[in-house]
């Protein structure tokens, strides 16, 4: 049976798909095989093979066997806008459906998908859609990826409220640390320790690759 779940994250440019990406490692070190996913993606740009976004390549090249880019970014947008307005300027519609389909096309080829959102937990994608409506469709746990900041607290508890509010089960949270000058550190990390209803599942360091720090996660990964 494929496990897979939904990587959110407090804000946009936080690191989700860093830690997805370290994640991915940390599967692919127990021998399994694992697929990362960019549902819906903006900013990407036009290439010879088509249009293509950093973080969903990002998230190709970590995953095992590599798979078809198109298979795992069904939606690309090109403008770097919230999705929603980023769709309506390509004249795409967002629908869950499609998306839905892709990833069952992944769950039948591989032993774990780690499916990355877009922004934050609340962004829309369509009229009378958001982001959110990803993972509770799917039924997927929630790790949720909080950059390591100022202002981190308030993110973060706010996050993981909208999450269980939702129905959502939050599996966990990844620490990924986007200021290496972030003041009084160890102690913001013992408040969210404190204050989110889920373990921490690690603490990402800056600038470490995900291949690198994917060991920090090994306790969070299942054996088979």
């Amino acid at each position: 049976m494929t496990r897979a779940l939904f990587i959110a994250g407090t804000d946009t440019g936080i690191g989700k798909t860093h830690a997805a990406c370290t994640l991915i490692h940390a599967l692919r070190s127990t021998g399994q095989s694992v697929c990362g996913m960019k549902p819906v993606a903006s900013g990407c740009v036009d290439t010879a093979q088509g249009l293509r976004n950093d973080d969903a390549l990002s998230l190709q090249a970590a995953s095992t066997p590599t798979p078809a880019y198109g298979d795992i970014n069904p939606i690309a947008l090109r403008d770097p806008l919230s999705p929603h307005l980023a769709a309506a300027h390509d004249g795409v519609t967002i629908a869950l459906p499609p998306l839905h389909a892709a990833f069952r096309a992944l769950c039948a080829r591989y032993d774990n998908v780690v499916v990355e959102g877009v922004g934050g937990w609340r962004v829309p994608l369509a009229p009378g859609v958001l982001a959110s409506d990803i993972p509770k469709a799917w039924g997927l746990p929630v790790v949720l990826v909080v950059g390591l900041r100022l202002g981190c607290l308030n993110h973060a508890a706010l996050s993981a409220e909208a999450i269980v509010a939702d129905g959502c089960m939050l599996a966990g949270w990844i620490g990924n640390c986007i200021d290496p000058d972030m003041a009084a550190f160890e102690e913001n990390i013992a408040t969210l320790r404190a204050i989110l209803p889920a373990p921490c599942l690690g603490i990402l360091p800056h600038g470490v690759s995900p291949e690198r720090a994917s060991g920090l996660l090994a306790q969070a990964v299942p054996q088979r």
